[in-house]
């Protein structure tokens, strides 16, 4: 299965510039030095979003759960990155009831237990 509507989704830059990429959040900053590997910067966070917006869109819906805030979808897959490696990440994404469209909710490398799973 894959992300409904990925061709309407989003990226928030704060989401990119002051969570994934941010070596000083608490929660991103294990996440920051992560991509950051792979030639992530929040200087380019366009790049980053965009790389985002094309796992959403070319990877595999692993996981769906309904909240009130909406349906969250897990897509993993290996994503592109500016050092030509392709990590394999899981994103996140919420479709709310009155958007319809998915916006990011958080990436993260898939360890080894995880991946086998897809």
């Amino acid at each position: 299965m894959k992300l409904p509507n990925a061709d309407q989704a989003t990226v928030d830059e704060s989401k990119v510039v002051e969570y994934l990429l941010s070596a000083s959040h608490p929660e991103g900053q294990s996440k920051a030095a992560f991509f950051s590997m792979f030639g992530f910067r929040a200087q380019r966070w366009k790049t980053f979003a965009r790389a985002l917006l094309d796992h959403g869109n070319a990877g595999e819906v692993t996981e769906v759960s309904r909240s009130r805030y909406g349906t969250r979808y897990s897509v993993d897959g290996p994503i592109e990155t500016p050092s030509g490696r392709k990590p394999r990440v899981r994103t996140v994404w919420i479709v709310d009831r009155e958007r319809g469209a998915p916006c990011l909710v958080t990436a993260y490398p898939l360890r080894r237990r995880n991946a086998r799973r897809t």
